[in-house]
């Protein structure tokens, strides 16, 4: 092809010439009669600009590249094929792989019916047969990779009726021909022998790091396993692929199946972070943080305390003891806020992500009482830091140690919020105890 382009108006010139089929802006389509023609004349020693010019082409707009280029081309072809009818015959609607603009018969309709059934029922035998460590709740698609679709079609092809079929198999796993038949080819086969005689060795290795000291490992342990005992370097990818390969499985830990239930139904949902750090809007009763932390007592003994704190006076306006970390601890300090007379109507209560408070049941609670319901980013601690500084203080300041029963460290617990609500001065709060702080912003 020369790398002259045809302007619109030589394109509109050419077309009109009969012995041109299609004409575009690079390329230009003669008809057989010509090729035929310009063989016989120059069979009969015609020069080929000769016989374009008497056929009626401008020599100008072919250019001489174009012309010699065809002629090489069209007087191989003949050489070749050996007659003219054979060797001048545009094949390349033929070979360009392009679909026919053309409906199909009813048995070819049924035929790429049935592959397609064929090959979704081999797909499905697959992957029964490959092992999969999805969760229940998980909804992410199995998938087979390139290479697995090829071995599917290459066991199909030697079946008798899907002979010849083998472009409807690749469109319907959505792979190449050229990518499959590069895969069957014997450079690929060699290839992969070698890869399984290398996998090979490798398997007898990770073995050996899986059982040492007869202690089944995963991908990660036996990547460190290989570096300290055997002093090999292997990729934690080439690892775990060779495990997944050879059925190498790693013992798991069985997941908390109330977690996975309140995953799967979806029932805990946690809350936008609406607070942002805001912590002092500069009104009582506004911004409420909770949170909840263990207290050790006794010999090895230990208790949950559940508080909910003022963030613009840092008053402890509820708080609960308890010998277990269920959901009433949050439940019960949060219905202690009953008393406060001084809440804002849109007052916002902050907390973390926990468990207590993704509940249902909290939530719903929190709705009745009318209160706004925000949560810290996950992993975040200083979306609550003032609680936690709480929590950092009031065990700097207490002493469980003596405490020998639940009652005693309730005790504690009480002389102890007293004392912090009323008598401690804060110097972020003009030197002043919290509940005294908060009487004097009232009356401001």
């Amino acid at each position: 092809m020369s790398k002259k382009h045809f302007t619109m108006q030589e394109q509109d010139q050419l077309r009109r010439n009969p012995y041109v089929r299609n004409v575009s802006a690079k390329a230009i389509t003669y008809t057989d009669a010509f090729k035929e023609r310009f063989i016989q004349q120059h069979s009969q020693g015609t020069l080929p600009s000769e016989i374009f010019q008497e056929a009626g082409f401008p020599i100008d707009v072919l250019g001489a590249t174009r012309i010699q280029k065809a002629s090489n081309r069209w007087r191989t072809a003949f050489q070749e094929q050996g007659s003219a009818a054979a060797g001048l015959t545009d094949g390349r609607k033929h070979a360009s792989g392009r679909p026919l603009n053309r409906e199909l018969s009813l048995e070819e309709k049924y035929a790429r019916l049935e592959a397609k059934m064929k090959w979704l029922e081999a797909e499905n035998e697959f992957l029964k047969k490959a092992r999969s460590t999805r969760k229940a709740d998980e909804k992410k698609k199995i998938q087979l990779r390139t290479r697995q679709k090829f071995e599917l079609i290459q066991q199909m092809m030697h079946t008798c009726s899907f002979q010849g079929k083998v472009h409807v198999l690749c469109a319907i796993a959505g792979v190449s021909r050229s990518g499959y038949y590069r895969y069957c080819s014997e450079s690929a086969r060699l290839h992969r022998q070698k890869q399984e005689q290398e996998d090979h060795k490798v398997k007898a290795i990770i073995l050996k790091a899986y059982h040492y000291r007869r202690r089944n490992k995963g991908a990660r342990q036996i990547k460190k396993t290989l570096a300290l005992e055997y002093n090999v370097i292997y990729n934690l990818k080439r690892i775990r692929r060779i495990m997944q390969k050879y059925n190498i499985v790693c013992p798991l830990r069985k997941a908390n199946p109330a977690r996975r239930m309140a995953k799967a139904t979806q029932e805990h949902r946690t809350c936008p972070n609406l607070l942002k750090r805001a912590f002092k809007p500069g009104i009582a009763g506004k911004v409420l943080l909770t949170d909840i932390t263990y207290l050790t007592y006794g010999i090895s003994k230990r208790a949950y305390l559940s508080t909910i704190k003022d963030a613009e006076t840092n008053e402890i306006l509820a708080y609960e003891v308890s010998a277990s970390l269920g959901l009433d601890i949050a439940m019960e300090s949060l219905k202690q806020l009953k008393k406060h007379r001084h809440l804002t109507s849109d007052a916002l209560i902050h907390s973390d992500q926990g468990f207590h408070y993704t509940s249902p049941k909290f939530q719903k609670l929190v709705k009745q009482m009318g209160f706004n319901q925000s949560m810290s980013r996950r992993g975040n601690c200083w979306d609550n830091a003032p609680q936690e500084s709480f929590f950092g203080h009031f065990k700097d300041e207490t002493n469980f140690k003596t405490c020998m029963t639940l009652e005693e460290v309730k005790q504690e617990v009480k002389s102890y919020m007293i004392y912090y609500n009323h008598y401690r001065g804060q110097w972020n709060l003009n030197k002043l105890p919290s509940a005294r702080y908060r009487r004097q912003l009232e009356a401001a």
